[in-house]
């Protein structure tokens, strides 16, 4: 065979003896000489980095994305600046509470981030299948993981800890019945709907803002499992999801999503209803109609998982021009965790890495760390000002100057502050849902709550039950019968005042 490749170490040194260790006679102990064996075996056992706290288990994938609808009127972005506009992109889909092993069929919201190599820079869309959140505030979101995650005494998921938390916390029940409906178990990744979830704010040419909601549907359609499919489905293959996008992709049947967009004036903002910036709600379409964008495809399955899958890195704070940021409480906190996070599990480098790299020109002080890679930097200089090199700031990326309503500086409460946690999901229920779909949502969410354990039992349901009442009476009702608890009229009635 011609043109065959010499075995080398990860200096590039050849060597001979890949599976024969070096040792004393035949049947002697091994030599430490045999640096071949200890470099295979040192980095054998640093092969894994720390998994995501959160969206550990995860699906990627690249492919295009092509403008088909004019949004210059909103956005100076050079990637909306005219139709037929195309770029590179990168998306990872997700589970939420589950480890990297887990099954992909679990209850769970997923998570949908993506990546967009536009000639402005690398723009992150990191969000989830849902339009909404459990919590509004990301001080809160320490704790409301914990309680998705494994309890500290028997380390097991505890529905006990989950209804406990959510019970304390209305704010959550809008999020809890689209996740306890049969949208919690999506039919693998390309048969859900994807949202930026936040209020996101473009910013036009004549630099005015509006507020904005991106959604991106499935053009596959939406198809779930129901509770026991996705209980059946867990134990035939827990990869399904990956196995599903993975073979459709391969097969030339490229799923593909509309990006749409709905868009608030700032006056429309400060007049709303409710606070158009709480993730844990949403913006009526009747008023905010969908205006179609563009089209997302995906094409291409990485050809090493780990390296672009696992290693792939998203921030909120990853915004171009043209585009930032709102007021929203879960926003702001992510624009720093989620960057901080990938420091920690990848690196201070992990923007070197291909698939998080930009493809265009990077210019910026940043020097050293772990793994830095290329020639760092070079000679050049690593401050800034400086006589040497011809970088400076373009004044036409100078941001927002956003005008605050007062100066005061408080912790506001929020029992007090935007506290209708009911008429979202009572709306979700009675309208949005059809008779199947509220059967199925009854039936799971009674099926979870039966694992309710312990002397706190009767306390967590009863609170939980008062938020249901509260958000559609027959929604309460049908719960508490399935559960056989028995609600009174002057509870009922207390419990929707």
């Amino acid at each position: 065979m011609e043109n065959k490749k010499k075995l080398t170490n990860a200096a590039g040194i050849p060597y001979y003896n890949h599976e024969d260790s070096q040792t004393v006679g035949s049947r002697g102990p091994v030599l430490l000489q045999d640096f071949i064996l200890q470099e295979n075996l040192a980095h054998f056992v640093r092969e894994r980095i720390p998994e995501r706290i959160v969206h550990a288990k995860g699906s990627g994938a690249y492919g295009k994305f092509t403008v088909t609808g004019d949004i210059s009127k909103y956005t100076r972005a050079k990637l909306f600046s005219k139709v037929g506009n195309e770029c590179k992109m990168f998306a990872r889909f997700s589970t939420v509470g589950g480890e990297k092993g887990s099954a992909d069929t679990e209850r769970d919201p997923r998570g949908f981030a993506l990546k967009f190599y536009t000639e402005d820079g690398n723009w992150d869309l990191v969000g989830n299948n849902t339009p909404v959140f459990f919590i509004k505030d990301a001080k809160k979101f320490p704790d409301f993981i914990h309680t998705q995650k494994r309890v500290p005494r028997t380390n097991l998921k505890d529905h006990t800890v989950m209804w406990d938390y959510w019970s304390l916390n209305p704010e959550s029940l809008h999020q809890v019945l689209i996740l306890m409906s049969d949208r919690g178990t999506p039919h693998g990744y390309r048969h859900m709907h994807g949202y930026g979830s936040h209020t996101f704010a473009m910013i036009n040419e004549k630099n005015e803002r509006h507020w904005v909601k991106f959604h991106f549907k499935s053009q596959q359609g939406i198809k779930n499992f129901n509770n026991e499919e996705a209980a059946e489905m867990k134990g035939k293959n827990p990869d399904f999801a990956q196995e599903d996008l993975v073979d459709a992709i391969d097969n030339g049947n490229f799923p593909k999503w509309t990006m749409q967009i709905q868009v608030m004036t700032e006056e429309e903002a400060k007049n709303f209803r409710w606070n158009p910036f709480d993730v844990t709600k949403v913006w009526p379409h009747s008023e905010y109609p969908l205006i179609d964008v563009g089209i997302m495809e995906l094409n291409e399955v990485p050809v090493n998982y780990f390296a672009h899958v696992e290693q792939s890195t998203f921030a909120p704070s990853n915004l171009i021009d043209g585009i930032s940021f709102s007021p929203d409480k879960m926003l702001q906190g992510r624009l720093f965790s989620y960057a901080d996070a990938h420091r920690y599990r990848v690196g201070v480098n992990s923007h070197h890495l291909p698939v998080n790299a930009c493809p265009f020109q990077v210019n910026n002080y940043q020097r050293d760390g772990y793994m830095a890679m290329g020639d760092n930097g070079g000679d050049a200089p690593n401050y800034f000002p400086n006589s040497f090199d011809n970088i400076t700031p373009d004044p036409a990326y100078k941001p927002f100057e956003e005008e605050l309503d007062s100066a005061h500086v408080a912790f506001f409460d929020r029992n007090k502050d935007d506290n209708d946690h009911y008429t979202q999901p009572g709306l979700l229920y009675s309208k949005a849902m059809n008779d199947e779909d509220r059967k199925n949502l009854i039936h799971n969410i009674v099926e979870h709550m039966k694992g309710i354990k312990g002397e706190k039992k009767d306390l967590i349901i009863n609170r939980q039950l008062c938020h249901f009442f509260r958000a559609n009476i027959d929604l309460g009702i049908k719960i508490a019968a399935s559960l056989g608890v028995t609600i009174d009229a002057s509870q009922m009635q207390h419990s929707t005042q």
